[in-house]
């Protein structure tokens, strides 16, 4: 589960950016995770509690923005949605698609005190 070591980059990264700031504790986390990143979403939340325990982060909030694939295609310009299965436009059939969006995996904010 290649999940768990992504958690705790989120937390390394968070603390580092929390301690920069000077602060006492993480209250809440948000990050964006997209459809197409290959990343599992509720792994990420099932492992963030033990990844965070003993920093700043222990007991604070993540929140999971769950973005949608969407992409166009580069023949009939059509904006679809994609998700790993697409291989093809479903208006044209063309298989020259581009992502647009959902291949995302960043820390978008975070609260702290």
């Amino acid at each position: 589960m290649h999940e768990l070591g992504i958690t705790q980059s989120i937390v390394d990264i968070a603390q580092a950016h929390a301690r920069e700031q000077g602060a006492q504790k993480v209250l809440q986390v948000r990050v964006a995770i997209g459809a197409l990143s290959g990343v599992m979403p509720d792994a990420v939340e099932f492992c963030f509690e033990s990844c965070s325990k003993n920093t700043l982060l222990e007991h604070s909030r993540l929140i999971i923005d769950h973005i949608p694939g969407q992409g166009r295609c580069l023949q009939c310009r059509a904006d679809i949605p994609l998700d790993i299965l697409t291989v093809s436009c479903p208006r044209c059939g063309s298989l020259t698609l581009e992502t647009l969006a959902g291949d995302e995996l960043s820390i978008q904010e975070m609260e702290i005190e």
